[in-house]
């Protein structure tokens, strides 16, 4: 087995699983005023960022080759039913205007949930202190054609009610956006590693948790219901997350579903690495490439990282 093993050149040629830009998404958080470059202090080297630097930031994604931007909004304000994430003039749906003015080949893919739009942080509609389901499919698909009406290339419902990507497919089609498609984070559990997101995009529920509509963590087989029932409302791309600790999911999804996966390396695994690598305990650059690489070799079609724009450099 060794023989094969004996140089770089040996390595290369025989190697089963390969990172490239062009499967790689990068997150930004796009918040409101003018020359906003504000470091998020549990995601180092990750920002909050207006509208003029999520420009230049989509630019150096383009240049890189990596495939395309995942939006997330900070709105000026917030209220119990995130009407920005509906308004023409929302912090996401200029930041698209902008972006698609300014650049060309990237793809532009925007999260549809009301956690970053809410006063109390929940991903739905509120009523006797519970999070509605039905109520909020209807803002839900409202937000994703007004981000499709704005440049959007793709939307990426990321609230787990039941039924959301059937209300978004109808809701597309019916407005004349049928060529449009949908991500779906499918199989997204309740995780403890999205805590630094929560400070990025300001989404840390006033009340309660988020465990009646994410998955339970010990569940596998429920993913793989989750998955069929997005695919079967149709979905174009299905996604776990978080990506590392789920490797699992990814793997038995990959083995059962032939429609593109993609896998979220969230805030927690990031932040994780680099406080590692800040200790010196680590090797950060060889981590981030054999975390990423796993993710990869577990069936993840798609790679959605904090990580893109570096390892863009690397490769």
């Amino acid at each position: 087995m060794r023989r094969l093993r004996r140089s770089e050149r040996f390595r290369n040629l025989v190697r089963e699983t390969r990172l490239s830009p062009e499967s790689m998404i990068y997150p930004i958080f796009v918040c409101p005023g003018e020359k906003v470059r504000k470091e998020i202090g549990s995601m180092p080297g990750q920002f909050n960022i207006s509208v003029d630097n999520a420009v230049k930031i989509a630019r150096e994604a383009e240049q890189a080759g990596i495939a395309g931007i995942l939006l997330f909004g900070l709105p000026e304000e917030k209220d119990e039913v995130g009407s920005d994430a509906c308004d023409e003039n929302g912090i996401v749906q200029k930041a698209l205007r902008a972006i698609r003015e300014n650049v060309r080949n990237l793809l532009l893919i925007t999260d549809i949930c009301l956690c970053e739009y809410t006063s109390h942080g929940h991903c739905g509609v509120i009523k006797h202190g519970d999070v509605q389901n039905d109520p909020t499919l209807k803002l839900l698909a409202d937000s994703s054609v007004s981000h499709v009406r704005a440049g959007a290339d793709m939307v990426a419902p990321s609230d787990m009610m039941d039924g959301r990507v059937a209300a978004i497919r109808q809701a597309l089609d019916s407005e004349g956006f049928s060529n449009t498609p949908i991500m779906a984070y499918a199989a997204k559990y309740a995780s403890g590693f999205y805590g630094p997101f929560r400070e990025a995009a300001g989404s840390t529920p006033q009340f309660g948790d988020r465990r009646s509509y994410q998955m339970d963590p010990p569940n596998a087989r429920e993913a793989l219901r989750e998955i069929e029932l997005d695919i079967d409302e149709g979905a174009d791309i299905v996604m776990v997350k978080p990506a590392l600790p789920y490797l699992d999911i990814i793997a038995r999804a990959r083995e059962r579903f032939d429609v593109p996966l993609a896998a979220y390396q969230v805030s927690g695994e990031y932040a994780m690495i680099e406080a590692a690598a800040r200790a010196g305990w680590i090797e950060r650059e060889r981590i981030i490439l054999e975390a990423t690489t796993a993710i990869k070799r577990a069936g993840a079609d798609i790679l959605i990282t904090y990580y893109a724009l570096e390892l863009a450099k690397m490769l």
